[in-house]
């Protein structure tokens, strides 16, 4: 067995798994005893326990002025490899881009490497996660072997799917940090190449575009073909665009997006492309997809600016936003007048997905829309609170940015909600929300929910899921 240790900081997490360097069980003995001795002094004082980290990568409004007396941010280290095995152990604030960096260098990555640097593991498996490798690894909670999460209870809890703990493995997708953190995952890894060979296949017509896309999905899973990552592009009802990838030992040239090129311009540019390998997993961090448009950094010369002064990734434009938001900036000048910024990720069932992206061109109108398939490796798990059938092909739309508007404020929104459940989908609760508490529990199992809580939050030391995903508490 190959069992790599992490860096000198790293530590060892499974109180199963003896085979640690006695330094490292040490340092995240050290680490838990201190934060559990925050939880027990912030619970002693009767106050709600929230987190303090370095990145976010939520869009809801949040209340202002909170306490955030929680400290986890050198929860943040690759603890071991086992590259025999396929697995990871990593803590939960640690952000993919600090994981790939340590990962590949061992010819590994996660299944699932979602597509900003700066989201972190244990935030991709509590509000859920998805890329370009989903059609065969499923979300990113799908990925997990097993969790330690430190409960409202105060208990740091091993929980696996084959444990005493299996209802928390299974509800903690989709809990947004309402029932307890992720100290440590066991992930699923996979072997790389180093480079990445892509094609770009442009269509002009809806139904072929998306029976294609379930043909290679199933293809690939069936059979074994070659296709490792499968997304796609739509920017008009005429330039629909499905990417494939495949794993490459040798690229006659590569390209790299990480400066002055610009990946989806390339999309539409190019019909094959190569990438190495960590070029491809960030292909669209430098420009958050294309929303970089909005800060400038489309313009040449700003965007030599932001390359030369190394801002040239998705931290930037979050700082960017936040101090705009946070300063009312938009509102003084008069652009938010009529404006509805809609911002969502929505998983709509293969079969309706052309109903809703035609729905989308005729009802919303916000262009470009980025489209990636999940399919569960694992037909027979449930995940309570994710309501997705893991029998299903689901097709993610991902847009994000501002809709004119002379509607009511969550026009369309709501709009988008109400389609979204009509069509048996689901919506991603990282952004605004406006379901009431009864439609919610509805399509988010509240009474699967609440067995949770009162399991392992009974004095609700966390917020409320829906009082922090709907009500931005």
């Amino acid at each position: 067995m190959r069992r790599i240790p992490g860096n000198e900081s790293s530590v060892g997490a499974s109180e199963s798994d003896q085979k640690r360097t006695p330094t490292a069980a040490m340092e995240y003995r050290s680490r838990k005893e201190r934060l559990l001795a925050a939880f027990e002094q912030a619970a002693a004082a009767g106050r709600e326990v929230r987190l303090r980290k370095s990145t976010s990568n939520l869009f809801r409004n949040r209340a202002s002025g909170l306490d955030r007396n929680l400290d986890v941010r050198d929860f943040d280290h690759v603890i071991e490899i086992n590259t025999d095995e396929g697995w990871a152990d990593v803590e939960g604030m640690t952000p993919y881009e600090a994981a790939v960096d340590v990962l590949l260098p061992h010819g590994f990555v996660p299944a699932v490497v979602p597509e900003l640097k700066s989201i972190t593991v244990g935030g991709a498996i509590s509000g859920g996660g998805i890329e370009s490798s989903s059609f065969r690894y499923g979300f990113v909670h799908e990925t997990v072997i097993e969790m330690e999460i430190l409960t409202g209870s105060g208990e740091c809890i091993l929980c696996r799917p084959d444990n005493e703990h299996r209802a928390l493995f299974f509800g903690f997708p989709c809990s947004y940090g309402s029932l307890g953190y992720c100290l440590r995952a066991r992930i699923r890894i996979v072997p790389t190449k180093p480079f990445v060979h892509l094609q770009h296949r442009r269509y002009t017509e809806i139904d072929p575009f998306f029976r294609d896309i379930e043909r290679l999905c199933r293809e690939n899973l069936a059979d074994g073909a070659p296709v490792a990552f499968i997304d796609g592009s739509v920017f008009s009802p005429q330039e629909l665009f499905l990417t494939t990838g495949e794993w490459a030992d040798h690229a006659p040239r590569v390209s790299d997006y990480s400066g002055m090129n610009i990946y989806h311009r390339s999309i539409r540019e190019n019909g094959k492309d190569w990438l190495t390998a960590r070029g491809y997993l960030w292909r669209w961090d430098a420009d958050w997809f294309w929303c970089s448009r909005a800060f400038g950094a489309e313009n040449r010369f700003v965007r030599r600016l932001y390359h030369h002064l190394g801002m040239l990734r998705s931290t930037t434009y979050w700082k960017i936003k936040s101090i705009v938001q946070r300063s009312g900036l938009l509102r003084l000048l008069g652009k938010e007048r009529n404006t509805e910024y809609v911002i969502q990720d929505v998983e709509i069932p293969v079969t309706r997905a052309p109903e809703f992206l035609r729905f989308m061109f005729d009802e919303v109108g916000l262009l470009p829309i980025w489209i990636c398939p999940a399919a569960s490796p694992d037909p027979s798990a449930r995940f309570s609170l994710y309501p997705t059938d893991p029998n299903e092909l689901y097709i993610n739309f991902g847009f994000w940015g501002g809709v004119r508007s002379d509607h009511s404020p969550g026009y369309y929104d709501r709009l988008i909600e109400s389609k979204v459940s009509a069509l048996a989908g689901n919506k991603s609760l990282y952004s605004t929300s406006y379901f009431d508490r009864k439609t919610f529990d509805e399509l988010y199992n509240g009474p699967a929910y609440r067995e949770l809580k009162e399991r392992y939050d009974p004095d609700h030391r966390f917020l409320d899921r829906y009082e922090k995903c709907v009500r931005g508490r």
